[in-house]
Protein backbone atom coordinates (compact mmCIF):
# COMPACT_ATOMS: atom_id res chain seq x y z
CA UNK A 1 0.00 0.00 0.00
CA UNK A 2 1.46 3.57 -0.89
CA UNK A 3 1.07 6.16 1.86
CA UNK A 4 1.06 9.66 0.16
CA UNK A 5 2.40 12.64 2.46
CA UNK A 6 -0.10 15.70 1.66
CA UNK A 7 1.53 18.81 1.99
CA UNK A 8 0.01 20.87 4.76
CA UNK A 9 0.30 24.35 6.07
CA UNK A 10 3.17 23.02 8.51
CA UNK A 11 5.49 21.87 4.95
CA UNK A 12 4.05 25.21 3.48
CA UNK A 13 5.18 27.28 6.09
CA UNK A 14 8.26 25.88 6.40
CA UNK A 15 9.40 25.68 2.57
CA UNK A 16 8.49 29.42 2.78
CA UNK A 17 10.91 29.86 6.09
CA UNK A 18 14.00 28.17 4.30
CA UNK A 19 13.45 30.66 1.40
CA UNK A 20 14.39 33.77 3.86
CA UNK A 21 10.63 34.73 4.39
CA UNK A 22 9.97 36.09 7.52
CA UNK A 23 7.47 34.39 9.07
CA UNK A 24 5.27 34.08 13.09
CA UNK A 25 5.71 31.63 14.48
CA UNK A 26 2.03 30.96 14.38
CA UNK A 27 0.78 32.02 11.14
CA UNK A 28 -1.84 29.98 9.36
CA UNK A 29 -1.41 29.41 5.32
CA UNK A 30 -3.36 32.92 4.48
CA UNK A 31 -1.23 34.84 6.57
CA UNK A 32 2.25 33.12 5.14
CA UNK A 33 0.97 33.20 1.44
CA UNK A 34 0.03 37.58 2.03
CA UNK A 35 3.68 37.57 4.12
CA UNK A 36 5.11 35.94 0.85
CA UNK A 37 3.35 37.98 -1.18
CA UNK A 38 4.46 41.14 0.27
CA UNK A 39 8.22 40.37 0.80
CA UNK A 40 8.84 39.25 -2.97
CA UNK A 41 6.95 42.64 -3.82
CA UNK A 42 8.85 44.51 -2.24
CA UNK A 43 12.71 42.47 -2.88
CA UNK A 44 12.04 39.66 -5.42
CA UNK A 45 12.37 36.10 -3.02
CA UNK A 46 14.85 33.95 -4.75
CA UNK A 47 13.52 30.51 -5.47
CA UNK A 48 10.05 31.45 -4.27
CA UNK A 49 8.59 31.74 -8.25
CA UNK A 50 9.90 27.63 -8.86
CA UNK A 51 8.55 26.50 -5.79
CA UNK A 52 5.29 28.35 -6.78
CA UNK A 53 5.71 26.32 -10.19
CA UNK A 54 6.60 23.23 -8.51
CA UNK A 55 3.22 23.45 -6.24
CA UNK A 56 0.88 24.34 -9.42
CA UNK A 57 2.23 21.17 -10.99
CA UNK A 58 1.67 18.95 -7.34
CA UNK A 59 -2.13 20.46 -6.92
CA UNK A 60 -3.48 16.98 -6.30
CA UNK A 61 -0.58 16.17 -3.38
CA UNK A 62 -1.49 19.78 -1.75
CA UNK A 63 -4.47 19.76 0.98
CA UNK A 64 -7.13 22.04 -0.12
CA UNK A 65 -6.69 25.05 2.41
CA UNK A 66 -2.84 25.19 0.95
CA UNK A 67 -3.78 25.13 -2.52
CA UNK A 68 -6.14 28.06 -1.87
CA UNK A 69 -4.01 30.17 -0.75
CA UNK A 70 -1.60 29.58 -3.43
CA UNK A 71 -4.10 30.03 -6.38
CA UNK A 72 -5.04 33.46 -4.33
CA UNK A 73 -1.86 35.01 -3.31
CA UNK A 74 1.40 33.60 -5.54
CA UNK A 75 0.12 31.84 -8.52
CA UNK A 76 1.01 35.22 -10.26
CA UNK A 77 4.74 35.71 -9.45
Amino acid sequence: MMIIDLVDEDDFRQQLILLGIELPADADPETCARLAQAQHQQTPVEGLAQLVSEWQQQRDLMQPEVRQVIDTYLQDL
